[in-house]
């Protein structure tokens, strides 16, 4: 059964970067599309960026655009969220998720099938 292993979550300041990485760990990752979602205290799941399966096509909240880039290493089995600029309304935990639909760029969680257990980002000021 297929696990995502989220890493990189952690406390950091207003302007500062941060990247989170997520691995596959029984099918290779070009099986599926990718995407970050994060979650804040007290409120829904939030799209953040995609990638379908070989990088052609991404996707980016109007949020993050400009600050966050998600890129994939199919060689490594790796997804990575690079996170600049980050403000306090960045903190929540951020979960990485896949679908077998390898050209999927979904926005919504439904578009998801499988999801990691979550890292978690704090942005102090």
């Amino acid at each position: 059964q297929e696990q995502l292993v989220e890493s990189g979550g952690g406390l950091v300041q207003t302007g500062d970067s941060l990247m989170l990485s997520c691995v596959t760990s029984d099918q290779p990752l070009s099986t599926y599309a990718m995407a970050w979602f994060r979650q804040a205290p007290g409120k829904g799941r939030e799209f953040v960026a995609a990638s379908n399966w070989n990088s052609g096509r991404t996707a980016y909240s109007e949020s993050v655009t400009g600050r966050f880039t998600i890129a994939r290493d199919n060689a490594k089995n790796t997804v990575s969220l690079q996170m600049t600029g980050l403000k306090i309304e960045d903190t929540a935990d951020y979960y990485c998720a896949a679908d077998l639909r390898r050209l999927n760029t979904g926005r919504v969680p439904s578009d998801y099938s499988i999801w990691g257990q979550g890292t978690q980002v704090t942005v102090s000021s």
